[in-house]
């Protein structure tokens, strides 16, 4: 058990800014957090928190996946510095905000499913999925084995048919995953829009939580409404010198509004 004081890291925020659907608040300040197939409970207290964990999992796994080695204090100077009242609003809102370091395959997965669906919806598809498989989340040989009744009552509906064809892409080797991780941001989003089922948001989705290319700025409904209703579709990263920390930015926004408008 770790008890850590940390800059610009709040689980609460975190948990909430529909970037992973497999963490759970059991209690009013403690999460259990899943990783393909590792977990993690923490606590939040007053000015630090709780990882129950020992320091060698933590080195070795979870301090890379909650991004603990970025500067987060500098890149909200930079956003600060913009002068632009929304996004400073959004920054100061959503301080402990970090963009989680999120294994591919469970990102591709996890943001097929998100088409046109909630997160509570989606946080049920994803459980039930492993549940399924014995309690570890399933690759793509698993989906393959599983049988038509099962992914039925997943209730998946028409993202059934995606995850099925994704999984046998990757199973016959059309869809290299390993390539995928040594792609630029820009052939990561033409490669993706390739395959059914992968479009423009969902593309950007996954090369921002799956692949850490953090100029991604994906567009759902949320951010579409901000564009339209708090800039006027007159928004620009690259006007505040922006681009290359897009997804940081666009985290920020989207928690932001969404609590805004759940309040």
């Amino acid at each position: 058990m770790l008890s850590l004081e940390l800059k610009d890291f709040d689980i609460e925020q975190i948990a909430e800014s529909g970037q992973c659907f497999r963490m759970y608040r059991i209690a009013d300040n403690i999460w259990e957090i899943f990783a393909l197939n590792r977990f993690l409970r923490i606590q939040k207290r007053e000015g630090e928190h709780i990882f129950y964990c020992d320091q060698d999992e933590f080195n070795d796994f979870w301090s890379d996946y909650f991004d603990l080695q970025t500067d987060y204090g500098e890149i909200k100077k930079r956003i600060l510095a913009t002068n632009n009242e929304y996004l400073i609003e959004a920054v100061k809102f959503g301080s402990g905000l970090r963009i989680l370091r999120q294994d591919l395959w469970e990102v591709l997965v996890s943001f097929i499913i998100s088409q046109q669906n909630n997160i509570p919806r989606i946080k049920n598809c994803l459980k039930k999925l492993c549940d399924m498989n014995g309690g570890k989340f399933p690759i793509p040989r698993d989906f393959l084995n599983f049988c038509e009744l099962d992914l039925d009552s997943v209730k998946l509906g028409y993202r059934k048919d995606y995850l099925l064809k994704i999984s046998k892409s990757v199973c016959n080797g059309n869809f290299d995953l390993k390539k995928l991780k040594k792609m630029s941001y820009f052939e990561t989003i033409k490669y993706l829009k390739t395959f059914h089922g992968i479009g423009d948001k969902v593309a950007n989705c996954i090369a921002l939580f799956g692949l850490y290319q953090i100029e991604a700025f994906p567009i759902d409904v949320w951010i579409k409404r901000i564009l339209e209703t708090r800039y006027h579709n007159d928004f620009s990263l690259e006007r505040w010198g922006l681009q290359d920390i897009g997804g940081i930015v666009q985290q920020y926004m989207f928690f932001y509004e969404r609590r805004l408008k759940l309040q």
